[in-house]
């Protein structure tokens, strides 16, 4: 009889071990671990844009190639003195390829050829964000530049997100006491983490218009950015963070 409940209790044990195996199988496979609490936080940086990017392009037209040709060299060197003007570099300027294309009057059933239009893009960064009106200004009053446009960027990007992430970090941390000391444990060590930053495009200025002649004695206008701040740009970043519990 004492044999026979022996061997009951063994098969009860072996049992109820086998139970907790295949539970604890189950759980990892699921991705629970036990004494453990896994948060989500989003954190976020504003930093404030530290180059400027003013784009621009180049157009003259003529009635033949060569007088095209002439024209746009022309512009492109009444662009490196109003850079120097400003304070500028002319190196700092980033020229693209000159496009010829030419110039048909649609009007005319044979479609007569008329000139031809040389165009070119040119992009310049700079720090110095007290320039941007004058030079913006002084471009518009060129005949030759069109699709002017101003971004403020961040290009010490990297610091920034290192920023998000910290803060992303503090919140989950903060999540898991939380969790821990409602549960009546003590918040242990990271065991994981995942990390997705998002970096932000550049803050871009709408295009200016043509200002227009000012009033006979009348002073000029101040540039459209005068006394204003650049926007902040913004990081944001999202953090899983797996903690170990007491």
């Amino acid at each position: 009889m004492q044999e026979h409940a022996f061997r009951l209790t063994t098969l009860l044990v072996c049992t109820l071990l086998f139970g907790a195996a295949t539970m604890m199988a189950q759980e990892r496979e699921r991705g629970v671990i036990p004494n453990t609490v896994l948060v989500g936080a989003d954190g976020k940086y504003e930093a404030d844009p530290d180059t400027v990017l003013v784009q621009f392009n180049i157009s003259a037209q003529n009635d033949t190639l060569q007088a095209a040709s002439d024209r746009a060299k022309q512009a492109a060197q009444q662009v490196r003195d109003l850079l120097q003007k400003n304070g500028l570099d002319p190196k700092l300027a980033q020229i693209g390829q000159f496009v010829v294309s030419p110039v048909y009057d649609y009007k005319n059933p044979k479609r007569k050829l008329v000139g031809y239009r040389v165009n070119s893009s040119i992009s310049i960064k700079f720090k110095d964000f007290a320039k941007v009106g004058p030079l913006t200004d002084d471009l518009f009053n060129l005949d030759v530049t069109d699709s002017q446009s101003v971004s403020y960027i961040l290009e010490d990007m990297n610091a920034a997100k290192v920023k998000a992430v910290e803060d992303a970090m503090q919140k989950t941390r903060q999540l898991a006491k939380a969790v821990a000391d409602s549960s009546g444990h003590a918040l242990s060590t990271l065991s994981y983490a995942s990390v997705d930053v998002s970096e932000p495009g550049p803050i871009i200025r709408p295009m200016m218009m043509k200002a227009a002649p000012a009033a006979f004695g009348a002073a000029a206008p101040p540039p459209p950015t005068d006394e204003f701040t650049p926007q902040k740009i913004t990081v944001n970043a999202h953090v899983n963070a797996l903690y170990n519990m007491q």
